[in-house]
């Protein structure tokens, strides 16, 4: 409620004319009311896309950073078990086997690849050396038929209490 106590003169029909605009401006609200509908739609029609594609890229990088992961922990446990083999093709063998295993479902399929690398072969006291390959599915899930070639190498040393076969 307003006082009944007033300034007088001009300056209380100012006051009077300013506090009657901002209380309700004439005009003012509906207008822009008007002028503003439907814009809430258009920015949805607008928008929803573009964020639901950023959060498919988000999901389709953490895909890749995930493969990256799977791919160095596989790397890792075929040196580890390859070393603890007693000749260098079971060894092998095992060391693809387990890089199968930890990577299933992460590679395309027919695309894993494991092979021995370094200079110490299968000497006593040395490091049996892996290399992992795979393809990851990456952006596939997209939709884009990008697929992204990872590798990774990892090392173990030679279970030096072990008996070596010949091969």
């Amino acid at each position: 409620m307003r006082s009944t106590l007033r300034p007088l003169g001009r300056r209380a029909d100012r006051l009077d004319r300013l506090d009657r605009r901002t209380l309700c401006p004439a005009g003012g609200p509906r207008r822009r009311a008007v002028a503003d509908r439907g814009l809430s739609t258009i920015e949805v029609v607008i928008l929803a896309p573009v964020m639901i594609l950023f959060i498919l890229v988000l999901v389709a990088f953490g895909q890749l950073v995930n493969g990256r992961g799977a791919l160095d922990g596989a790397a890792r446990d075929a040196a580890r078990a390859g070393s603890l083999q007693r000749s260098q093709s079971s060894a092998m063998t095992q060391a693809e086997n387990a890089a199968r295993n930890d990577l299933a479902g992460t590679c395309v399929g027919g695309t894993l690849h494991v092979e021995q690398v370094g200079e110490g072969g299968f000497a006593p006291r040395s490091l049996f050396q892996v290399q992992v390959s795979c393809t990851i599915r990456g952006l596939g899930s997209l939709g884009l038929d990008i697929d992204k070639t990872l590798t990774a190498t990892a090392a173990s040393p030679l279970d030096p209490y072990r008996r070596a076969v010949a091969d």
